[in-house]
Parts: C-alpha cells; sequence; structure tokens
C-alpha cells in the first residue's frame, strides 16, 4: 500500500451518508493498479479480489473507531473505580463527577445491534491498547471541551453527542501515536484513517436518542451500482492500458513518458477508463477527483501535470466523438 496521508481537505468535501462512497473506490482502484503493475506474480483476477478486500477492511475501521470512544470512556470508569479503592480515598475519590462516564450517546454506542455484532465477529477491540487510551484520555481531562462539559449544569443526550463530535475531532483526528498502531494492524489502514474519520464524525452528528440500539450506521455501500462501479472502472483501467497510455503520450508533446512518475501514469489511466466506461458522471467531477489523487499521492507537481494533460486528452476524445460530455 501507499504510505501517505488522505488529506482532511479531500476528506471533508464528501457529503453523502454512505460508507464506501466513489471518492474512496477511485483511491482504492488506483492503489491496487499501482500495486498490481508493481507486483508481476498477481493475476487481474487477485488484484480484483483485492479492491473489495480493501474496501471491506476500511468499513471494519470505520467500525474499530466507534469502538474506541467506548473503549476510552470504559478506561476512564475502570480508573474512576481503582482510584475509590485506594487505602486513603480523597473526597474526589470517593464521590467522583460521574458525567462523563455516563455519557448517553456513548451508552448508546456501546448497545449498538450493527457495532455489537461487528465486535463479535471481528474481535476487534482496545482492551490490549491501554496506554493508548490513556494517553488519550489524559489529553482529553486536560482539555477545555472536557472541564466546560464536566462543569455544565446542563445534562442533555445532545450535550452528551455534542461532547464526542468535539472530542472526536480534538483528539482522535490527526492523532500520530493511534495512526501508527492502526498502521501495524493492519496495512490496509495506511491510507484510510483521515476520510473514515469524516464518516465517523457524521456517524455522531446521525445519532438520535429516540432510535436506542436500533440506530442505524453508515451502510458499507450505497447500493449495487457502486460495487459495479469499482469492478467496471477497475477492469476497464487494466484491460485498456495500453489504448490509454497511448493517448497520454500522443498529448504530451513535451514530455517523455519513460519519464512520468509511474503514480501519475496510473492516475490518468484510471481517470480516461472512468471518463470512457461511465457516460453518467459528469466530466468535471471525473477530473477534479483524480487531480486531487494525484495532489496528495504523487509528487509535488502531479495535480497541475495530471490536470493539464487529462484535459487535452478528454478535449481531444470530444473532437473524435468518442465522448459525449
Amino acid at each position: 500500500m501507499l504510505v501517505s496521508q488522505f488529506s482532511a481537505k479531500f476528506a471533508q468535501n464528501q457529503k453523502k451518508r454512505f460508507m464506501i462512497n466513489r471518492v474512496l473506490i477511485r483511491l482504492k482502484v488506483v492503489q491496487i493498479v499501482y500495486a498490481y503493475y508493481k507486483n508481476s506474480g498477481k493475476s487481474m483476477k487477485a488484484a480484483e479480489d483485492e479492491v473489495f478486500f480493501s474496501l471491506s477492511k476500511a468499513y471494519d475501521l470505520y467500525n474499530h473507531l466507534l469502538l474506541l470512544m467506548v473503549g476510552i470512556t470504559h478506561y476512564e470508569a475502570d480508573r474512576i473505580s481503582f482510584l475509590s479503592m485506594k487505602v486513603r480515598p480523597t473526597e474526589s475519590d470517593r464521590n467522583p463527577n460521574l458525567k462523563f462516564v455516563n455519557n448517553r450517546f456513548i451508552a448508546q454506542l456501546e448497545k449498538n445491534e450493527q457495532l455489537c455484532k461487528f465486535a463479535e465477529k471481528s474481535k476487534l477491540n482496545w482492551v490490549d491498547n491501554s496506554d493508548l487510551l490513556r494517553r488519550i484520555l489524559d489529553q482529553i481531562v486536560a482539555s477545555d471541551i472536557y472541564k466546560e462539559y464536566m462543569a455544565s449544569e446542563i445534562s442533555s443526550y445532545e450535550e452528551d453527542k455534542e461532547l464526542w463530535r468535539k472530542l472526536y475531532k480534538a483528539f482522535i483526528f490527526e492523532n500520530e501515536e493511534l495512526d501508527a498502531l492502526l498502521e501495524d494492524q493492519s496495512l490496509y489502514w495506511n491510507d484510510d484513517k483521515s476520510i473514515i474519520d469524516t464518516f465517523v464524525v457524521k456517524t455522531i452528528k446521525r445519532f438520535e436518542e429516540e432510535n436506542g440500539a436500533a440506530q442505524q450506521l453508515l451502510p458499507e455501500y450505497k447500493d449495487v451500482a457502486d460495487m459495479d462501479f469499482a469492478a467496471k472502472l477497475f477492469r476497464a483501467t487494466v484491460a485498456n492500458a495500453e489504448e490509454y497510455r497511448g493517448m497520454m503520450s500522443s498529448c504530451s508533446k513535451n514530455w517523455d513518458m519513460q519519464r512520468l512518475a509511474f503514480m501519475d501514469v496510473v492516475i490518468m489511466q484510471a481517470a480516461i477508463a472512468e471518463v470512457m466506461t461511465f457516460e453518467d458522471i459528469p466530466l468535471s467531477v471525473t477530473l477534479n477527483e483524480y487531480v486531487e489523487i494525484a495532489k496528495h499521492y504523487s509528487t509535488v507537481k502531479s495535480g497541475s501535470f495530471v490536470n493539464g494533460l487529462l484535459d487535452s486528452i478528454t478535449k481531444k476524445l470530444r473532437q473524435e466523438g468518442r465522448i459525449n460530455k
């Protein structure tokens, strides 16, 4: 997998309320196609299967990060219990403020039917990562967000939910220690966390107290069409590679194809595949998405270069009547 960060700006552009959207699909196709060419021993079928496996791992990460909030709360509850059993407990040890550990949003999340099924099936949890939980919790307890919440006389479900939206963005977004741990747990999570973080925050916002344990999490796919999109995009990108690279060569007048960053070639290959395979997707959407991928996954100059070359290629395709958008 590629070693890079998925920018917050890239992730924040996503508005749809389903987990695996086409932005993530495009990114995974580019990653797997790149790896496919670098690993000549892998079959096209095996690489296509890996696209879907990597997308399923992204959904695992989404659930795992939801469980992190529960894990942090459990750690604090255990810490309070331990302090109360000291030989000489202080007044605050004997009568702790339990507002944080009794957070109603977390209580609802912990009992969520879908999340419980995931935890039981995957066996993923945060029990063995107590050092990380402690460090995150220490940061939380020292924060103004926490102090204001604990001091507030207001007690409502909405306040509890808003607390975790703020805490997640402040202490779980861009947490280098957490990122490193997740990368150790799965190579597939290396590039996913930034965009998955935004899905977790959307999920927090969507929770409603009256839904109880039946509250719906974001579904893995919007519909079958998105699964078809992933398969067709991957196949077209690989199967028509020679033709697409020929287009790049003919339109890159002052560039030697052999000297182009290979990631740029793969990104443009996927972009051309999408332009020519999916007539219903606006050209501007396709070009913007792949230019963003180039900016964050290739060289410093890749964004402008990919943008310019794709513009030339699509103009030529329109002139030849091969696309009508």
